[in-house]
């Protein structure tokens, strides 16, 4: 079965954009700093085998502020993958571009992005979206790109969990140290 991964960059304080995130300034003020690490996505090492795993994946859910800012990749994250999108609601005419599709339930599009990933891993973008997940029981993974910064203010990316009956158990399964960021994935452990 499809694992789905929440795939973030994040700074040492949390933050996975900027202040003032916005149409022009995506990352918000200061955010594009979290990704020089991308600048070895195409080299061999660390930076390179993690980059590749995420472009291995066979599905994208984000959340509609995240494919918004994206210019909703114009219809194709990578590799023509199925791109799911969380939002509160679609307005009428409103037609995603290419492979991406609105959802506005979680577990239906968790469910469709396991059957539409061919077997391959489901990959998470956007704060939002990772929210939804957590709060469904749909998440398995976090990847966290964690960057040596403090960008001080902006997007956090798990700040809107406190209604959540209990503390998210998480298990570190493997870490991995590149340039400007250590990679960490972690399994999700849900109560029974």
């Amino acid at each position: 079965m499809s694992s789905i991964r929440l795939d973030m960059t994040m700074s040492l304080d949390g933050f996975v954009a900027g202040t003032d995130d916005r149409p022009g300034q995506e990352m918000g003020r200061d955010g594009f700093r979290l990704f020089n690490w991308l600048d070895d996505r195409d080299q061999r090492g660390p930076n390179g085998t993690v980059y590749a795993e995420s472009m291995a994946t066979g599905a994208i859910i984000a959340g509609r502020r995240t494919f918004e800012l994206a210019g909703r990749w114009n219809g194709d994250h990578h590799g023509g993958v199925p791109i799911l999108v969380l939002t509160s609601h679609v307005e009428d005419g409103d037609v995603p571009p290419g492979n991406a599709r609105f959802y506005t339930d979680v577990l239906a599009c968790a469910a469709d992005a396991r059957a539409g990933a061919g077997g391959k891993d489901v990959m998470v973008h956007g704060a939002g979206a990772g929210q939804a997940l957590i709060r469904a029981g749909e998440l398995d993974e976090i990847e966290l790109h964690l960057v040596p910064v403090l960008l001080r203010a902006g997007r956090r990316l798990f700040d809107h969990l406190d209604d959540l009956d209990e503390p998210l158990e998480l298990e570190l399964v493997r870490t991995v140290h590149g340039r400007d960021a250590t990679h960490l994935r972690y399994r999700v452990h849900r109560s029974s």
